[in-house]
């Protein structure tokens, strides 16, 4: 059965973004999710995808904004150590800005919506770590911030979680936060060549 999503009651468009025509934002693609207590389910073949996808993204000639999560000195999200770094596979290159958060939505008390608003582009593409947390936030951000969030999902990863009444899989709670970001944020494609 077809269901109605918020988006189609607003009238908004699901055109997937084209790369070409986009910013890209990274989020949070730290060491801190391959290991130790926060290692993400399916962490080395969203990296593998997020690495396609910024390939796709350089190689069009998009924007490439980079987010990591500055959880203080000594946390697995200090970004001062190896731990908090990004992943080589997804490393900046010169001219791609580094943002540093400290919320789940990478817009609160950072520069992002400057640098998203100096890109000139309506369009924002974004994956990254955690699905269900940062990368949602982030995708509610930018909607808010007026720009069309378009999220790749299998560059996207995140973990298991508990609530008083059951066990979530990480596919499930992967996929409830895709559907989440789908019904009012913006378009989810599969993969990088699904994007237009």
């Amino acid at each position: 059965m077809a269901r109605t999503t918020l988006r189609q009651l607003n009238g908004f468009d699901d055109t997937p973004a084209a790369l070409a025509d986009s910013t890209l934002i990274m989020v949070d693609y730290q060491n801190t999710y391959t290991r130790g207590v926060m290692e993400l389910d399916g962490w080395e073949p969203a990296l593998d995808a997020a690495a396609e996808l910024l390939r796709r993204a350089r190689e069009a000639g998009a924007g490439v904004i980079h987010i990591v999560n500055d959880g203080g000195i000594g946390t697995p999200y200090d970004i001062r150590a190896e731990i908090g770094r990004i992943h080589p596979k997804v490393a900046p290159v010169a001219g791609e800005p580094v943002v540093a958060k400290t919320a789940p939505n990478a817009y609160v008390g950072t520069g992002l919506g400057e640098l998203v608003d100096a890109a000139d582009r309506k369009d924002v593409v974004i994956a990254g770590f955690m699905t269900h947390m940062c990368v949602t936030f982030t995708a509610e951000g930018t909607f808010l911030h007026g720009k069309r969030p378009t999220v790749v999902a299998d560059a996207c990863a995140t973990r298991p979680l508990a609530t008083a009444l059951a066990e979530v899989p990480s596919a499930q709670v992967h996929h409830s936060a895709l559907a989440t970001i789908a019904d009012l944020y913006g378009p989810v494609v599969a993969t990088a060549a699904d994007l237009g």
